[in-house]
């Protein structure tokens, strides 16, 4: 319990420290950090009772896009200054980094294991924003 309490508030931390980055608004800090916070803690869950690193990824990425949009309309801004901290925690650094440490030291079976888990990671990421916007295009096309 202890270390998903510890990846809750490194993802929280990441999350913040990206917006300040990225120079979001003092007042729209802590919802953009709460949104990396949500996103992980959503992909921890979907982890632990689905088992599927795809499935758990594009859960993820897609509530961070629907909180995104529900905040940008609360607080009339752009839903990037939410998506990007928000998907920040579920982005593959660690395993694009031991793709290309292997590649370049010649190990490529590892490389090959660690460039899929990056790749099934990108994808879903990718899959769970776009699913969710076209939704959101095909809702207000026919309004």
């Amino acid at each position: 319990m202890i270390t998903v309490l510890i990846q809750l508030l490194t993802a929280f931390l990441s999350s913040l420290g990206f917006s300040m980055l990225f120079g979001v608004r003092r007042r729209l800090l802590l919802p953009a950090a709460l949104g990396g916070l949500l996103c992980w803690g959503v992909y921890l869950a979907m982890d632990a009772w689905l088992g599927r690193e795809f499935l758990s990824c594009l859960i993820a990425a897609a509530l961070a896009v629907v909180y995104a949009e529900l905040h940008a309309r609360l607080l009339k801004t752009p839903a990037t200054l939410f998506v990007v901290p928000a998907i920040l925690p579920l982005v593959p650094g660690g395993s694009l980094y031991y793709t290309m440490e292997n590649a370049v030291h010649g190990r490529l079976d590892e490389a090959r294991i660690f460039g899929q888990q990056t790749l099934i990671a990108a994808l879903a990421i990718a899959a769970g924003i776009s699913f969710v916007v076209a939704l959101r295009e095909l809702h207000t096309r026919r309004l």
